[in-house]
């Protein structure tokens, strides 16, 4: 089975949270399993996610009040990809307009930046659950001011219990219909965060897996950075003609099974 061929010589894979672990607050059918599973396979892992509104501790919380156990070193978000990005080309000190939650703010002051909509020389937006028309002002006014627009990811939309609601990238669009500004992108379907998770796990490209629910996010970025694709096609995926996965499963569960016959 040629599914199982590509899955047999695998090293480490690399998950998506939001639609392929859990929905909202609710664990998804393989997910409990999925750490221990691998643990017993010699499979390392780590859940990479363009979703800032936690740090990686935050989510280590999260996925362990499901009775998911990882350690926060397993888990790299895409706001600790953007602060690594802006750390290659603006000095420590550099003021920061952000659009974001917590999780995004405190990976910028951890790396160094100070957060301010004074004098910005960048504005960086990620997902804001409680985000208003005044952030969205003082964001565009910096931009006009000359701030280049940063994106810790363009999705849409991002999944919970009920459906879809309005993600990073819905803000995003917001602000470049405002000033026509043209943003740097930094998570998924780019291949930085991917390429963090892979150097943590000291993991190549062709070893290794992605695992994701969004096919022009996820399965696009581990193409991009030389990975297999492992499709998760839950019921609310939304399949594209343009991007075709290595492997399609219907849940992490089914992953698991087949991951134990390829062994």
């Amino acid at each position: 089975m040629k599914q199982l061929a590509l899955l047999s010589n695998l090293d480490a894979l690399l998950i998506d949270m939001d639609g392929v672990v859990y929905r909202g607050d609710t664990p998804l059918p393989g997910a409990i399993d999925t750490v221990p599973t691998l643990q017993r396979l010699g499979i390392a892992c780590a859940f990479v996610t363009n979703n800032t509104t936690l740090g990686a501790a935050g989510f280590q919380s999260k996925l362990a009040g499901m009775g998911i156990e990882v350690e926060a070193n397993a888990v790299v978000t895409s706001a600790e990809a953007t602060a690594t990005y802006l750390g290659t080309i603006a000095a420590p000190g550099t003021r920061t307009c952000v659009v974001g939650e917590r999780g995004l703010t405190d990976a910028l002051e951890t790396a160094g930046f100070v957060v301010s909509d004074d004098e910005a020389a960048f504005v960086v937006v990620g997902l804001d659950r409680a985000v208003t028309y005044d952030r969205l002002a003082k964001a565009c006014l910096a931009i006009q001011r000359g701030a280049r627009l940063i994106a810790t990811n363009a999705d849409a939309s991002y999944p919970v219990e009920e459906g879809y609601l309005p993600g990073a990238g819905a803000i995003l669009a917001a602000l470049t219909t405002a000033t026509r500004a043209e943003p740097t992108i930094i998570g998924k379907p780019k291949p930085a965060l991917l390429e963090i998770a892979l150097g943590r796990l000291g993991c190549t490209p062709d070893r290794a897996a992605m695992v994701g629910d969004q096919l022009d996010s996820d399965i696009q970025a581990g193409q991009a950075a030389g990975m297999r694709t492992i499709w998760v096609k839950s019921d609310v995926s939304r399949e594209t003609a343009d991007v075709t996965p290595d492997v399609t499963v219907e849940t992490l569960a089914e992953l698991l099974n087949l991951l134990e016959q390829s062994r």
